[in-house]
């Protein structure tokens, strides 16, 4: 069963962004139907990021009282829902609600992946947090990038609905799961027998059957399932050190793709060769979804790939600023090199803790308030810019930024596990 989990936290991520980078190509097209003012569009703008920091720190919540597979299947559900109810609201108002729904399945969807990886996959998290990152990089360019094509040849509403039809195949196979005889057997076997007798009757059983995927779901479900303490992650220096990595990534990955291209256009670049660097500056995360994270597994503290990619975002943000229309790749490369700090974020959540419920925890908690930090990187980057009438202000707050990230980095990097926050302390005698 190991390659239906695989394929069902594969089809999940490429559903994560879609009903997000769907909409921005289409503005001008839904506005004949639903006006969008200015102001309108800056709210559609900062709710994907609200939406997920909201019900990303919510989901842990919840995982006390249902099972991640449950929840899962629920978050797609309600993606499902809201991306399809959106496109049938009669105003802009219930446009903006609805997809507040569908962004807040996403955001589900976004904590609940980690502690997936981390019960299916405890011994590949760095292949599996490789593709499933990756997954979500596809998932947020193949939709804009078709967005337009399909709305030309069909509307508007069809191309935002068509995407809810990913999701709706990503749904198939956790049901499938869940409903297999084989999952529920293997999910009812205790999960505290440890005892060398089961262990060889496990490995017998599968070899007699010839079934190299029944002994590895064996093996995981009959290893030894340590209990979480009590956790209240507000206290905790490594959830706020994850939170601060995971933020002022996203909050410096959102600004660029928000004024990267008015700062290149206000340095002379016509707005395609503007558009090409904004892509490139996107490219990036493919390569580095899919190595950054079975290189940094390797590694017990990961902390000075961090400081390389710090050292990418200050050279390109550097360039930018100082010589946007010359070079200007150059600069875009290295910024794009920056936000490899995203999948490291992400593996750090299940090599950060021993138990899915810490994974659940450390990932709705960093997640939740990462992406409301996340928030107000693209507003207050724009505000700095009118308020100064120049770029220098806007770019000083980013670097700012990074000496957060750079910090929270340096607390999570340590093979300190989330769990030992709470540990008792021993009292000598």
């Amino acid at each position: 069963m190991a390659w239906l989990f695989a394929a069902a936290i594969i089809l999940t991520a490429l559903t994560l962004r879609a009903a997000v980078t769907v909409v921005p190509p289409l503005i001008s097209t839904i506005n004949h139907d639903l006006p969008l003012s200015a102001a309108t569009i800056g709210v559609l703008g900062m709710l994907p990021t609200a939406a997920f920091g909201v019900f990303g720190f919510l989901t842990p919540y919840v995982i006390r009282w249902a099972s991640l597979e449950k929840l899962i299947i629920l978050s797609i559900l309600v993606g499902i829902v809201g991306q399809i109810a959106r496109v049938l609201a009669p105003n802009t108002p219930l446009f903006l609600v609805f997809s507040v729904v569908a962004f807040g399945g996403l955001g589900a969807g976004n904590v609940l992946l980690p502690p997936l990886v981390k019960k299916y996959f405890p011994s590949k998290i760095g292949l599996m947090t490789a593709l499933y990152v990756t997954a979500i990089s596809v998932g947020t360019a193949l939709p804009a990038q078709l967005s337009v094509p399909v709305a030309d040849a069909t509307s508007w509403q069809f191309s935002l609905a068509s995407w809810a039809g990913i999701s709706t195949i990503a749904l198939i196979p956790w049901l499938v799961a869940l409903f297999s005889p084989r999952t529920t057997a293997a999910t009812a076997t205790p999960k505290t027998s440890t005892s060398v007798g089961a262990r060889e009757g496990a490995g017998e059983a599968a070899a007699a059957l010839g079934m190299e995927a029944v002994r590895t779901e064996l093996e995981v479900h009959s290893a030894p399932v340590e209990v979480a303490p009590k956790m209240n992650l507000w206290r905790s220096p490594t959830a706020w050190g994850l939170t601060f990595m995971f933020g002022c990534t996203s909050l410096n990955t959102y600004s660029l793709f928000a004024w990267l291209p008015e700062i290149l256009t206000q340095a002379g670049l016509d707005r395609a060769h503007a558009g090409s660097m904004l892509a490139l500056f996107g490219a990036l995360g493919l390569p580095l979804s899919l190595c950054i994270p079975i290189i940094a597994a390797k590694m017990r503290n990961p902390f000075p790939a961090v400081l390389g990619m710090l050292l990418c975002f200050v050279v390109g943000y550097l360039g930018l600023l100082l010589s946007p229309a010359n070079g200007t790749w150059i600069w875009v490369v290295f910024a794009g090199l920056g936000p490899g700090t995203f999948p490291l974020a992400l593996l750090l959540i299940n090599h950060r803790t021993r138990t899915q419920q810490g994974a659940g925890a450390l990932s709705g908690f960093g997640q939740g308030m990462g992406y409301t930090i996340a928030c107000i990187g693209p507003l207050f980057f724009g505000l700095l810019r009118q308020w100064t009438g120049s770029w220098t202000a806007p770019f000083i707050f980013l670097f700012v930024t990074l000496s957060l990230l750079g910090a929270g980095a340096w607390i999570i990097c340590r093979p300190k596990m989330l769990e030992d926050d709470f540990a008792p302390s021993t009292v000598a005698p």
